[in-house]
């Protein structure tokens, strides 16, 4: 694709309350819908898969569902009634740097389209009775047909980064930085290849974040405790929520967490059976050792460090930390963004070793063991020695015998020592046996040593 398609070039069509021959009547006044860079974000959507045909009928076949919004800002949120796409409005000056924005994210898509920032589908304005209402369609992160069981809006920033009363008081409520830090203190623990898959993913988006000059962005995170008492509560909700889900088996490239992240990671068998249906979350534990599954992704990209912002942010720093504010240029924002989720929210699972005084333990009771071999066969030798010895004494009686025997027979000439050789070698092994018993019990060592004496 060239660089010509990302031309902010717009469309506009006039919807009249009659209709026409290509568009319906309705009871609204008349409007014009505009399309901005209808091209580019037809690419776009091609990248990802999705067909213009499925791309309207997700749309425009049912009434939007609107969801409540936990920000600041003031815009709506809508979800498609088959849950793939979110449609938000934004103000003029957002719509205009997400068109300025395209060049720069057409080449990241094309470079690596497996990412955790917001992947947008469409820019729309609708003008009626003078007011324009802008809109953008990107992908959804956190999907209804799964019931979240904890939502964080995080930003690694400290300052008045606390749920109010207001949004505690809501069923599914949007907590915050130091809620996270009160209620998951101990962060949330992934395998090796899924935390390093992670990561490395925060890194780059990070980056690319940080060439547009854009802070102010946060990760929403939603989670799922997988429990046996909240499945069997969830259970027919779910498995409604699904049914009416993917009318016609759409599935959005890259849509879900875990296709989001780089590399396949673990499909979580460790985690979660097979018969559990994931919905592409990625697997991980809390510190209660409980199954989980994250959905996530970056949001709120639309906030470039102009001069406003600057302002905003000399501003707090002259009343509060100035390190603790959300508000602050683009490289410092990203570092700090990316500390706290390495270090707070997201760890890697350790393996278990042994410490240094089980090991010195157990090699102990290794040396022990080896020792008590090693003197049970010094033992077993020593005995078989000492048995040779008494056998030799007793061969060496009946040897006198027949040396006495042999005087009354002076013809036969002895062919073994006299006894007075006899004697001189039995005192010898003797003196010997006791040289090596008071070596083997001073150094739990055989050192025998003998000498033969004619």
């Amino acid at each position: 694709m060239e660089m010509p398609l990302l031309e902010n070039k717009m469309r506009r069509k006039h919807i009249k309350s009659e209709g026409s021959n290509l568009t319906p009547a309705h009871h609204y006044p008349d409007f014009r819908f505009k399309t901005y860079a209808p091209l580019a974000f037809r690419y776009f959507r091609e990248l990802f898969g999705i067909k213009p045909d499925d791309y309207l009928y997700s749309i425009c076949s049912e009434p939007l569902i609107e969801l409540s919004n936990p920000g600041a800002s003031g815009s709506l949120f809508f979800v498609t009634s088959d849950d793939e796409f979110i449609i938000k409005t934004v103000q003029h000056k957002e719509a205009e740097f997400l068109q300025k924005l395209l060049p720069g994210y057409y080449m990241n898509l094309n470079q690596n389209p497996r990412t955790l920032l917001p992947k947008f589908y469409g820019l729309y304005c609708v003008q009626s009775g003078g007011i324009n209402i802008r809109i953008v369609v990107m992908n959804n992160v956190l999907p209804r047909a799964m019931k979240m069981h904890f939502t964080y809006d995080l930003k690694g920033s400290t300052y008045k980064r606390r749920a109010s009363r207001k949004e505690r008081e809501k069923s599914n409520p949007t907590f915050k930085d130091l809620d996270f830090l009160q209620e998951m203190h101990e962060g949330l623990y992934f395998d090796s290849e899924t935390y390093s898959a992670l990561m490395k993913t925060l890194q780059r988006d990070c980056r690319v974040l940080e060439s547009f000059k854009i802070m102010d962005y946060s990760l929403l995170l939603g989670i799922h405790v997988l429990d046996s008492i909240t499945k069997e509560k969830d259970g027919e909700s779910s498995q409604n929520a699904s049914d009416a889900k993917r009318h016609g088996g759409q599935k959005v490239l890259y849509s879900t967490a875990m296709e989001s992240i780089q590399g396949p990671g673990k499909s979580g068998e460790s985690v979660i059976t097979e018969a559990t249906n994931t919905m592409g979350g990625i697997p991980a534990k809390s510190h209660k050792g409980e199954k989980l599954l994250l959905f996530m992704g970056i949001i709120d990209i639309l906030q470039s460090y102009r001069l406003m912002k600057k302002l905003e942010h000399s501003w707090k720093a002259l009343v509060y930390d100035g390190d603790t504010v959300s508000v602050h240029r683009p490289s410092f924002y990203a570092d700090r963004f990316l500390k706290f989720m390495n270090s707070r929210v997201f760890k890697k699972v350790q393996a278990l070793k042994s410490s240094p005084s089980k090991r010195r333990c157990s090699s102990i009771a290794a040396l022990k063991a080896t020792s008590q071999e090693i003197v049970s066969a010094v033992s077993q030798e020593w005995k078989d020695e000492k048995h040779d010895m008494l056998t030799e004494g007793q061969s060496f009686s009946s040897l006198d015998e027949e040396v006495l025997g042999s005087r009354h027979r002076p013809d036969l000439v002895p062919s073994t020592p006299s006894l007075f050789e006899a004697a001189s070698l039995a005192t010898t092994i003797s003196s010997s046996s006791l040289y090596v018993d008071e070596q083997y019990q001073r150094d739990g060592t055989l050192l025998y040593s003998s000498s033969n004496r004619e």
